[in-house]
């Protein structure tokens, strides 16, 4: 389950609007689950993002570094066979 995508009618605007309605843009930030890129003076300069779907975000990228930091392990050599893995998960459950 991935972030839902920019609506680009919706979901990009100026910050001097974002000033004036904060609460609103809050509240379409939370009901929509979609982020919001503020501009100023035609660029993007922040998103507004709601929590859950920060926290997701988050978590997501602490699992791609887990996998990406067990490739490099396994690309130095560092890995254990699947047979030997099982067979120390199996002893141990035993115990």
């Amino acid at each position: 389950m991935g972030m839902v995508k920019i609506r680009v009618d919706e979901d990009i605007r100026p910050l001097s609007e974002f000033r004036a309605g904060v609460a609103s843009f809050v509240k379409q930030v939370h009901e929509t689950r979609r982020p919001m890129v503020l501009t100023q003076r035609g660029r993007g300069v922040a998103v507004l993002l709601d929590v859950h779907e920060f926290e997701a975000m988050q978590a997501r990228l602490e699992i791609l570094e887990d996998i990406y930091r067990a490739e490099e392990q396994l690309a130095a050599g560092e890995g254990v066979p699947h047979g030997k893995a099982e067979a120390q998960v199996l002893k141990r459950i035993a115990r």
